[in-house]
């Protein structure tokens, strides 16, 4: 698939003043992406804990439901409406990813290839459907299922890979600083390699999970498992202070709001700018 395939959509006309459903990719998103990541992954682990795990798992599937109800239902992205549905998507990706190891005794080494696959399909289903991978094409209802099919793969992939990493003797500590130097490496191969825009997106992406995860665990978990004891409920709750902040600061800025709708079009104003945009 060319940059051009991926980056640009068929042509639409229908579409050019449509609103985008998703924020534009700024430092921002990745910021509050991670945070969203690593309070995902105490907060489902400490209502397991509350809770239990099939209770958890009950309560965090219907808040996924309502908050992705509430996103298709709004006609434009809407800062706290997108974030509150990441953040849920973040929750019960855990939960997936945790009740194939712990509730169906499914190894790492098999439920992250099988999450991979998973992501995979959506991939090339959304492709051939689309003809585009871009998130700035996310103006249907449509590709905005293939979307959140998209995220909530890579969210259980991601904590898949990351409880991998951690048990194969690298630790919370060490599997951060892997994925902090592994998500380096899709910046750079669009930066100064051929990896085209939407490609280095979604990797990027994908690596934000474990990466988040990885260093909200290490804060979380005890001096005997590596980490700093600070437990699950004040990191959950810390982080969720800060996405909050962010996701406020947003909300009243707008720095996240496309300027211009019609640069998905081919030929319209501006579309050259998703090969220098990530996504």
């Amino acid at each position: 698939m060319s940059t051009d395939h991926l980056t640009y959509d068929r042509p639409a006309g229908h579409l050019r003043h449509a609103a985008s459903k998703v924020p534009e990719v700024t430092v921002y998103f990745w910021i509050i992406k991670v945070l969203t990541t690593g309070m995902g992954e105490t907060a489902s682990d400490w209502l397991a804990h509350l809770l239990g795990p099939i209770p958890a798992v009950g309560l965090g599937g219907i808040a996924l439901v309502a908050a992705l109800a509430v996103q298709f239902a709004v006609r434009r992205y809407v800062a706290w409406v997108y974030w509150t549905a990441i953040v849920m998507v973040s929750v019960f990706g855990t939960m997936a990813a945790d009740v194939l190891h712990v509730g169906l005794g499914v190894p790492y080494t098999l439920s992250t290839p099988f999450f991979m696959a998973a992501l995979a399909a959506v991939f090339v289903l959304w492709y051939r459907a689309e003809r585009t991978l871009s998130i700035h094409s996310v103006h249907t209802r449509r590709r905005e299922t293939f979307y959140w099919a998209a995220v909530l793969a890579t969210f259980a992939l991601g904590t898949a890979a990351g409880d991998l990493t951690a048990t194969v003797g690298l630790g919370y500590l060490g599997s951060a600083v892997l994925y902090a130097a592994a998500i380096a490496v899709p910046a750079v191969a669009h930066r100064w390699g051929s990896l085209n825009a939407v490609a280095a997106f979604w990797a990027a992406y994908v690596i934000t999970r474990p990466l988040g995860a990885s260093v909200a665990d290490w804060m979380a978990v005890g001096h005997g498992r590596g980490g700093l004891g600070l437990g699950l409920g004040p990191v959950t709750l810390s982080w969720t202070v800060a996405i909050l902040g962010f996701v406020g600061y947003l909300a009243t800025s707008r720095k996240d709001v496309r300027r211009d709708s019609t640069r998905d079009v081919p030929g319209a104003p501006g579309a050259a700018d998703l090969t220098r945009q990530a996504g």
